[in-house]
């Protein structure tokens, strides 16, 4: 089992929490003393052949990845290891041996409201975004400090553990551009200038942001409408506390004020979404001529629809509800911070987000 997601996100105090108690063996790769254990692999293994083998932060070591496979294949047998990363598996994989069929893979994701509802409210939430020390610490201030040290650290210690040549004053001027782009459409031209990089230097830079869980392109809708679609990726920031924090957005006060909470809204929710309908194909779907779905969930012959207003009245939008006319989807959502749910006229549902998880898996 391999569990991946951003740094901070709690996959280290996770697993130590299911393994106390147990005979298992944690190595922390980011320690010389833990990493020094394994200068000879295949003895090591050996010897706690019979015991899990926790690995954290395994993008650390990449080049161990064939000797693991060789292990797993030496004697398959379920539960022998259990891996850590702070990357995704694409990228592992870049440099590494394929693990397919030998390992699953599971997103651990900064904690979702529901996961905190009966300790935090909605609107901590939102601004501090999902981090535990940044959701949980005693004041804004201090949340608003740790994401400024996760930034920094981001920027100057984890992209060079991943072998990732970057500059890090290109990468946070970068970082902090995107964040001014964050819920639009993508155009790599336009912020290749701003930023003073070629466009190809973007791309680059802008897949390993996604594959470190920083960034989510999310794709446009596929199918065909006998309409003109909009055929650019959509880009956001995946958490809403880093969003913020690169934007100098530091109490509720201040992020109701700024023209991007719209947009920051949106993106808290699209993560929402997506981490609650494991399986299915995410996409949004933009029409020349305007008409908009936020968020499409596809899965087989399945199609969800959703829309985020920042309204305590939420009405869908002319071209939400033509869209959903065209697609005839099995649900029509609508993600506002109303009080209570309610079914529209139109037959749109209107849900709040403590409500989102249930009707997502109904």
């Amino acid at each position: 089992m391999a569990v991946l997601g951003p740094r901070q996100c709690g996959k280290s105090t996770l697993a130590r929490h299911c393994l106390a108690g147990s005979s298992a063996v944690f190595l922390d790769l980011q320690s010389r003393p833990d990493l020094a254990r394994l200068d000879e692999p295949e003895l090591f293994l050996e010897h706690h052949r019979n015991e899990l083998v926790c690995l954290d932060e395994i993008q650390v070591l990449p080049e161990f990845f064939p000797i693991l496979r060789a292990e797993i294949d030496r004697e398959r047998r379920a539960g022998r290891f259990l891996i850590l990363g702070s990357a995704s598996r694409d990228l592992l994989h870049q440099s590494t041996e394929s693990l397919a069929g030998r390992i699953a893979y599971l997103d651990l994701t900064p904690f979702l409201f529901t996961e905190v509802c009966g300790v935090v409210d909605w609107q901590r939430r939102w601004l501090r975004g999902g981090f535990p020390e940044s959701l949980l610490a005693g004041d804004d201030d201090d949340s608003y400090a740790w994401r400024q040290d996760f930034i920094r650290t981001f920027l100057e210690r984890d992209l060079a553990v991943l072998g990732a040549p970057v500059p890090a004053p290109v990468m946070g001027r970068l970082w902090r551009l995107l964040a001014h782009y964050h819920g639009q459409t993508l155009n790599f031209s336009k912020i290749a200038g701003a930023a003073d990089l070629s466009v190809p230097t973007l791309k680059k830079y802008l897949g390993l942001l996604e594959h470190t869980y920083m960034v989510r392109l999310l794709p446009p809708f596929a199918a065909n409408l006998k309409k003109r679609l909009v055929r650019s990726p959509k880009l956001y920031l995946r958490d809403s506390g880093i969003v913020h924090a690169l934007l100098d957005i530091e109490t509720y006060d201040g992020l109701l004020s700024h023209p991007g909470n719209g947009a920051s809204w949106e993106g808290l929710l699209v993560e929402h979404v997506t981490a609650y309908m494991p399986g299915w194909r995410a996409s949004f779907l933009r029409t020349s001529n305007g008409a908009e779905v936020d968020l499409v969930m596809e899965r087989g012959d399945k199609v969800r629809l959703f829309e985020f207003k920042l309204s305590k009245a939420p009405k869908p939008s002319r071209g939400f509800l033509e869209l959903n006319r065209d697609i005839q989807p099995e649900l029509a959502v609508v993600v506002a911070p109303v009080d209570e749910p309610y079914e529209m006229a139109s037959g749109v549902r209107v849900v709040n987000l403590s409500n989102l998880e249930s009707l997502c898996d109904g």
